[in-house]
């Protein structure tokens, strides 16, 4: 840390009963000497910079309702003005929250290192007494699911060829995570509503929190359930298991919903169409794909692309891990390099099943891995879906099997 940050932070601290040194206020209160050890390890983290309180305050204007965009799972985002004049979305973690002090430093050790055009990139963060707050760029177009799902811009032609554009973005940004970042990284909360758009509407993975570096011998990561219903993959749902996987089912579900331009859960359509996955099987089961793209596209969409998408998003929900396809192939799958039209798809792993095998274990007295989730703020992925569970989560893996 440059000494003028150091400096800075000091003065910040709530004053020392006795002595003045660095040793005295390490052992005068613990919170005070925990959070110079934060700050400390942050020093540590390349292209990360430290801001103070007072910046973020003046930046949002000392947090103004009118600047907040949103609340989510871990505390509330502001959009804020920085000193040069730079907008900024700045993340403040709630003082409650289940995202804690390694947590937080996991968080920031990983985005710092992570460089793509479909990630969000990291300006900085501020440590100061119980203040846990991340500063990232502003993105101009929100959230997908704003735009998505009518909540956004309506003066902004979400046409068809956008729509292409974020899928293949959101896959390229996905593939990078789970085979180029060394260790694996998995993020286990995909969703429209954690797809942020700039102002060219390209996609940025938002959201990477609660990151785990694991040993390289791991072949999956057991850990309590994080995420949305409906993007939950079987596999994880019931046991708690997370590969790159169950990235892959998230995102076949976001696929969907892109083409189709609804949510994946609807309890106010029919009671037998409220799924969308369901619904999407039992139309390619009966040769009717085309029936279920998005109906404000009023035709004007390439029928063949939109197949070919819903049927890639039906190869990456299928039930069996084992057989989803790598983002990598997504990736060429949606651009046209690989070919799928002799590709056998079966079953997917349907959310209606996941709640019958939920409701038969509790029944003979056993606990499913999503017992001990946490319940997510009601701003996270939709208005229409039942949700659950703490979102901004991701763990980094190295998965020798798949």
């Amino acid at each position: 840390m440059a000494g003028w940050q150091m400096k800075q932070f000091l003065r910040a601290l709530p004053p020392v009963r006795a002595g003045g040194d660095l040793w005295r206020l390490r052992n005068s209160d613990s919170s005070v000497a925990q959070t110079i050890a934060v700050v400390e390890e942050i020093s540590n983290i390349p292209n990360v910079r430290l801001y103070s309180y007072k910046e973020l305050r003046k930046a949002t204007e000392n947090f103004r309702s009118e600047n907040k965009l949103g609340q989510g799972g871990f505390g509330s985002v502001y959009k804020g003005r920085l000193g040069n004049g730079t907008l900024a979305a700045i993340k403040v973690l709630s003082m409650d929250s289940s995202q804690g002090t390694r947590e937080f430093l996991a968080e920031i050790n990983v985005i710092s290192v992570i460089n793509h055009d479909n990630l969000v990139k990291l300006h900085g963060c501020c440590v100061e007494g119980q203040h846990r707050i991340l500063v990232y760029p502003y993105l101009e177009n929100s959230s997908l699911d704003k735009m998505l799902f009518g909540r956004g811009h309506r003066n902004i032609q979400f046409n068809w060829q956008t729509r292409c554009k974020i899928c293949i973005g959101v896959a390229q940004g996905l593939a990078f995570l789970h085979e180029e970042v060394q260790p694996h990284v998995i993020h286990r909360d995909i969703k429209a509503s954690n797809i942020l758009l700039d102002k060219d509407l390209n996609p940025k993975i938002s959201d990477f929190g609660l990151a785990r570096l694991l040993p390289a011998n791991l072949t999956h990561v057991s850990t309590r359930v994080a995420g949305t219903v409906g993007y939950l993959a079987p596999e994880f749902a019931i046991r708690g298991q997370a590969t790159r996987r169950t990235d892959i089912y998230s995102f076949g579900v976001l696929l969907l919903e892109i083409v189709c331009g609804r949510y994946n859960i609807n309890r106010r359509l029919p009671a037998e169409e409220p799924y969308l996955l369901e619904m999407v099987w039992e139309h390619h089961e009966k040769g009717q794909l085309l029936e279920l793209v998005d109906i404000s596209l009023r035709q004007d969409f390439v029928t063949e692309q939109a197949c070919r998408y819903l049927k890639i998003g039906l190869l990456c929900t299928q039930d069996m891990p084992k057989l989803r396809p790598s983002m990598a192939t997504v990736v060429k799958m949606l651009t046209g390099e690989i070919d799928i039209s002799d590709q056998t798809i079966s079953r997917p792993g349907m959310l209606s099943e996941f709640m019958l095998r939920k409701d038969v274990l509790c029944k003979k007295g056993e606990s499913t891995a999503e017992d001990s989730g946490k319940p997510i703020d009601s701003t996270s992925s939709s208005r229409h879906m039942d949700t659950s569970y703490a979102t901004i989560t991701f763990d980094s893996i190295f998965d020798r099997s798949n």
